[in-house]
């Protein structure tokens, strides 16, 4: 039946069915309903595999790669299910066999227990029309209807250039020395849009987290309502395509460096064998534990390629963080290695002690008490170390990453600038300054929002205050 055969009055109808709503695109072949991407994102949520949940919801796996992609691993559509108010697909199937059964308006309402209008008005708006007539399809019709059903929202950092631009610098603000001068740090690769490029230099950036910048907004704008935003907005302005004002290439500025949001693995340390009896955790004090008095630090090394390394000193309660230079020694690459002569790498026991004892006595000798390492054999030497600094050296337990938490999550925030798989050892004692003070200088939930230097610096301050004699 042609265009022009349909009655006047009915095309009357279509045209002021058309005006309620802007043109849409031909979809060629609809995509899945919302019904099954939600149970595909809830899939993905118990933590299965793209190729699993997208054969479990019976679409190919190279769509539900897609769709995990272009959402960086969120879900981009509410998982809550919508409410009987709206007709579900299961529903508009039933109306299209129905329809091709010749049944009427009104049997159809019945049989789905609708109101008729509304089933009219269905076979009105949402039937497919590129034949010239109308011939309801309920693949065609659910994805008109997922469509008129959009509402378009600006994103908040797109409305908000100064929101976005203090975003934007503490996410991939330059690093600084204390002098003020930028530090440029590696030169990187070009990014391809790929998941966590591994085994390559990062950019160096300031790099606070979307939950320290959400949560530091009412810190620095108490009054401004309009410079406000949450951590999950700014995620998703960095990770699904085509959502907020932020480039997803600022995504290598995260913690993590991934474009998608997926788990994150936890790495185990070797045991070794040289800890005594004397000095294993359970014989730390009880202070230690609670973090309520300072003094207390967490120690490990960071290593990269050709056996260079960081060690890293966290404090418990401030978690402030002190870097340690570790450069290789001279001959390194030339002489041949000797059987128990020293490590030239950088971190041998003797030379691990001797960096530590540098850094250490830069501290008030309150705020030394005691440091907490793993097993590994570059604090071989730790009684002399103690005999040294006044500072009294534990080990963690063997593959017992937890006992030293502190660390291990100022490891992973400073893998950021110092990735596995690079020479670490190119690095000056002045660039791992400028790298502490800008881990130092986050904000911190732990903290409450103050950074690690400001309760230092509360720490350093309460040393100094001359002790107040008391009158009987």
């Amino acid at each position: 039946m042609k265009t022009s055969d349909v009655p006047e009055g009915r095309r009357r109808q279509w045209r002021a069915d058309r005006a309620l709503r802007p043109a849409m695109r031909s979809p060629g072949r609809p995509d899945p309903s919302r019904v099954v991407q939600r149970q595909f994102c809830r899939l993905i949520a118990t933590g299965v595999t793209t190729v699993e949940a997208s054969l479990a919801v019976g679409v190919s796996w190279p769509v539900g790669a897609r769709w995990f992609r272009h959402a960086g691993g969120m879900p981009p559509i509410s998982l809550a299910e919508p409410t009987g108010w709206y007709l579900a697909f299961e529903e508009r199937e039933e109306i299209a066999i129905l329809r091709a059964m010749n049944k009427g308006v009104r049997e159809i309402a019945g049989a789905l227990g609708r109101d008729p209008a509304t089933i009219s008005r269905e076979l009105r708006r949402n039937a497919a029309t590129r034949s010239g007539k109308q011939e309801y399809r309920a693949t065609v019709a659910q994805w008109k209807a997922q469509q008129a059903a959009k509402r378009p929202k600006t994103a908040k950092l797109t409305g908000n250039d100064r929101l976005r631009e203090y975003v934007q610098d503490r996410l991939a603000g330059s690093v600084r020395r204390p002098d003020n001068t930028i530090v440029p740090g590696p030169r990187t690769p070009a990014w391809k849009g790929v998941n966590k490029p591994h085994r390559q230099d990062r950019g160096w950036a300031t790099a606070w987290s979307p939950e320290q910048i959400s949560r530091r907004l009412p810190v620095d704008f108490p009054d401004d309502e309009s410079m406000r935003i949450s951590h999950e907005a700014i995620y998703q302005a960095l990770f699904i395509e085509g959502r907020g004002a932020l480039k997803r290439e600022l995504v290598t500025c995260l913690r993590t460096g991934r474009a998608l949001r997926v788990p994150r693995a936890r790495s185990q340390n070797e045991p070794q064998g040289h800890v005594t009896a004397d000095v294993v955790l359970s014989e730390r004090p009880a202070e230690a534990t609670d973090r309520a008095v300072p003094g207390h630090w967490e120690g490990d090394l960071i290593i990269g390629t050709g056996r260079s390394a960081i060690g890293t000193l966290v404090e418990r309660s401030s978690r402030s963080t002190l870097l340690v230079h570790l450069p290789r020694l001279e001959g390194w690459g030339e002489n041949p290695p000797v059987k128990n002569g020293p490590s030239l790498g950088g971190y041998g026991a003797m030379v691990m002690n001797a960096a530590l004892i540098t850094s250490m006595t830069q501290l008030p000798e309150q705020l030394r008490k005691t440091l907490t390492w793993d097993r590994g054999k570059e604090l071989s030497g730790h009684a002399q170390f103690a005999l040294d600094t006044g500072t009294k050296v534990f080990f963690a337990d063997p593959h017992s990453p937890w006992q030293r938490p502190t660390n291990e999550n100022t490891n992973g925030l400073l893998r950021q600038y110092f990735p596995k798989g690079t020479d670490l050892s190119r690095w000056s004692s002045a660039d791992l300054g400028a790298v502490a003070i800008a881990i130092n200088n986050r904000p911190r939930k732990v903290l409450g929002w103050r950074t690690s230097a400001e309760v230092f610096e509360e720490q350093l301050r309460s040393l100094q205050q001359p002790d107040v004699a008391t009158t009987g």
